[in-house]
């Protein structure tokens, strides 16, 4: 198993209104039923239609991807963890990008860092910041860059990178997609195949986040599958005057002779002019692959002072 591959793969797995009435969804498109609250069943809302949608919606990659369009602060922490539970590195900076006309580039405004996060020629010293830089940040100007994303989830390129950099892609913006390449996990991530959906409940209501009204999907496992599952939670909600995902919330966990995860990330968008863009992202990964050493790090990014051209 190539370290960089399984690396990539794991990095990046990123008090609600409970009614007591419920009901449920008998001829849904699973072959297990899905938990009604009477109120989505008073709205009228096609449930079929609506879990259909999370399984195929793009609003969340273009929110994203849209991010390359955006001049914008960012304010970026990582620290990383002993098995102690003790900070022993970390790093804190402040960025901003630059939005000029078809291009863009990065300035860094300040930057702190304490422990081994960098190494003595100033690399990183933790694969996680690595892949943190990777996704955050552009060392050179970058031009040329749209937020189309009719059919970019399913392009493939060619080479070990390009074919991580899909299976990122599949994982962060189609959770529950199956993910081919990763040992020993078969089919568990693909949690929507009828082989796995009925390892799970799933339960669709209302709810309200930061104020905004929201058609909520949660998915989680059922105690008798607890430890024959990826996913932990994968909870989406769904504004809903357009049903744009507006949230979600992830969290997986494995455990092979070779390799074991436990991953938690929580994304909340914001409605910046005409497009959705992240504004806060926080990330609880800990890891290890055999021959690698452990590796726990959190981070917390936020975004803000968006502005388009």
């Amino acid at each position: 198993m190539r370290g960089k591959h399984f690396f990539l793969f794991l990095t990046f797995l990123l008090y609600c209104i409970v009614l007591k009435a419920q009901h449920y969804d008998t001829v849904s498109v699973f072959n297990t039923p899905v938990q009604i609250a009477d109120v989505v069943i008073k709205a009228g809302w096609d449930v079929n239609a609506f879990i259909k949608r999370v399984k195929e919606d793009t609003t969340f990659y273009k929110a994203f991807r849209s991010m390359h369009l955006a001049s914008y602060q960012q304010f970026n922490n990582i620290a990383v963890y002993d098995k102690y539970n003790n900070v022993i590195a970390n790093y804190s900076s402040i960025t901003r990008q630059y939005k000029k006309q078809a291009c863009r580039f990065m300035m860094t405004d300040e930057r702190h860092s304490q422990g081994n996060f960098f190494d003595k020629n100033g690399n990183y010293n933790y694969y996680t910041a690595k892949l943190y830089d990777y996704l955050f940040f552009t060392k050179d100007t970058v031009c040329g860059e749209n937020d189309w994303v009719a059919g970019m989830l399913q392009n493939r390129g060619m080479g070990k990178m390009e074919k991580s950099k899909y299976e990122l892609k599949q994982l962060i913006f189609n959770p529950g997609s199956k993910v081919a390449g990763v040992p020993l996990m078969g089919d568990k991530a693909n949690i929507f195949d009828d082989n796995e959906i009925k390892k799970y409940n799933l339960r669709v209501y209302i709810d309200s986040i930061d104020g905004i009204t929201c058609l909520v999907l949660s998915i989680k496992p059922k105690s008798s599958y607890a430890k024959d599952v990826v996913y932990n939670e994968l909870i989406t909600w769904f504004r809903q005057s357009d049903k744009s995902i507006i949230a979600r919330n992830y969290s997986l966990s494995f455990k092979t002779m070779v390799y074991d995860f436990d991953v938690n990330m929580k994304v909340r968008l914001k409605q910046f002019g005409s497009k959705l863009l992240p504004e806060h992202i926080i990330y609880d990964g800990n890891w290890h692959v055999f021959t690698q050493k452990r590796e726990h790090v959190k981070f917390d990014t936020y975004i803000s002072n968006v502005s388009f051209d």
